[in-house]
């Protein structure tokens, strides 16, 4: 995709229009690949109409081409990624790096739900939840704000939990479902026992099997008490489901 338009020399030198180009997890990809030539040209003192601007010729149409002053990027990317690790150093210079954490007081000022279901706080759901994330692993690890904001009704959260945090907890906890458990309370786990037998070998006799207890996660269906579970999860045991 490309973008063109054409201005007069009177337009361009008296009010340039600024212009954002935004790459989505920008991180992803082989950076020094995609930029190319212009690694060096989107510094701003080699951009266009700076004393040591620069110029790259383009492969193909044989153009000269140089960076203006009036484009901006914009490169986002999760920090939980661990292809960050590998950012090019080249690239870290160019860009200042803007933390966005999660913002749970948007679910509130702009989630459909106006950040209540039944006498659910959906703000206080997600603070609680990400305090503990951090606990246990770290901020990089934390659940955004987004999960909340289309949330309309009791079954909307059901489904958030079961499409969305659940698994994200499954892949950071690598199935310790006893630590998704103190992240999202007792509702949502149970405890089972697991009695494994051994097979009889001399000098062994002794140890006939080995008992003990695990955990696994309760399946989140249209009967899930989902309004009992984040009250649990809240310390609040007032709450029938």
């Amino acid at each position: 995709m490309s973008f063109k338009k054409t201005f007069n020399s009177d337009q361009e030198n008296s009010s340039p229009e600024n212009y954002v180009l935004i790459i989505d997890e920008i991180n992803r990809g082989n950076v020094a690949a995609i930029f190319g030539e212009l690694i060096t040209l989107i510094e701003p003192d080699k951009r266009l109409g700076n004393a040591e601007a620069l110029q790259a010729q383009l492969p193909y149409s044989k153009d000269w081409f140089g960076v203006p002053a009036n484009l901006y990027i914009v490169g986002t990317m999760n920090t939980a990624d661990r292809s960050v690790e590998a950012l090019d150093t080249a690239l870290r210079r160019r860009f200042s790096f803007e933390e966005m954490l999660p913002n749970p007081a948007l679910i509130r000022e702009h989630g459909i739900s106006n950040g209540m279901i039944e006498s659910i706080y959906l703000e206080e759901i997600l603070t609680v939840i990400n305090d503990r994330i951090e606990a246990l692993i770290d901020r990089d690890h934390t659940i955004g704000h987004s999960y909340f904001l289309t949330v309309n009704s009791e079954n909307d959260l059901r489904l958030v939990f079961k499409d969305k945090i659940v698994p994200l907890l499954q892949e950071y906890f690598f199935g310790d479902f006893g630590k998704i458990g103190l992240v999202l309370g007792s509702e949502f786990v149970e405890k089972v026992p697991e009695v494994t037998r051994f097979a009889v070998i001399d000098g062994y006799e002794d140890i006939a099997y080995l008992q003990k207890e695990r955990f696994r996660l309760k399946p989140i269906n249209d009967e899930f008490p989902i309004i009992k579970a984040l009250s649990l999860l809240l310390g609040k045991t007032d709450q029938q489901g």
